[in-house]
């Protein structure tokens, strides 16, 4: 299967410390590349988990001084919008390509999904038995955070950061620079699977 269509040096777009040249080079090599995944993905998406997929690719209309450190295509079930739901993201860094499940601060139901996760920890760690996952919600974004194994302790850690005013989610799988160069749609798609458990639960509760 063909590769996402990355190269190494895409990757180098996120040390562009200038403002402008730095959103120019977002939007003239990564943004394209992330619209074109974002229509293919979202329906294989559907097929594997049974369920709708809107993409949506991040425009970061907001930003006017500070260049984001990243970009992203997320997968959520409106749409209209995908920040006030969990959703899945395809996203872009320095460090690499990440696949991600995410609820930010913003996002409905956070309490009911810390709930959950708590309730149906035992089936999450069945599920994750010999997995080892990411958190991406406090991490530098030039090396990919370790990876540790879904245990009960970091799903209570996870919950705790749901009930937080500004907290949230934000756990995934990441692959540096030359691996991601390499990467396709099957194992994207694959990483995305792995994710689902978790998703399924925060979907219900959104």
């Amino acid at each position: 299967m063909a590769t996402l269509g990355f190269t190494r040096d895409d990757f180098g777009v996120f040390r562009i410390e200038d403002f402008s040249a730095r959103m120019n080079e977002i939007y003239a090599r990564i943004r394209p590349r992330l619209l074109r995944l974002g229509a293919q993905l979202a329906p294989e998406l559907g097929r594997r988990l049974q369920l709708e997929f809107f993409p949506h690719v991040a425009k970061h209309a907001r930003r006017a001084v500070n260049p984001p450190p990243e970009t992203w295509a997320a997968f959520g079930p409106s749409p209209k919008g995908y920040k006030r739901y969990g959703y899945l993201a395809l996203c872009v860094s320095r460090a690499g390509l990440h696949a991600r499940a995410v609820v930010k601060s913003e996002a409905d139901g956070r309490v009911q999904m810390a709930d959950a996760i708590v309730a149906r920890a035992d089936d999450l760690q069945k599920s994750w038995r010999g997995t080892r996952i990411g958190r991406y919600d406090d991490w530098d974004f030039g090396t990919l955070p370790e990876e540790v194994p879904a245990s009960t302790e970091l799903l209570t850690a996870v919950s705790t950061s749901l009930r937080k005013r500004t907290g949230g989610i934000d756990l995934g799988f990441g692959w540096p620079p030359a691996q991601a160069a390499r990467l396709d749609r099957a194992e994207l798609l694959d990483a995305f699977r792995e994710l689902e458990p978790l998703y399924r639960i925060l979907r219900s509760m959104g």
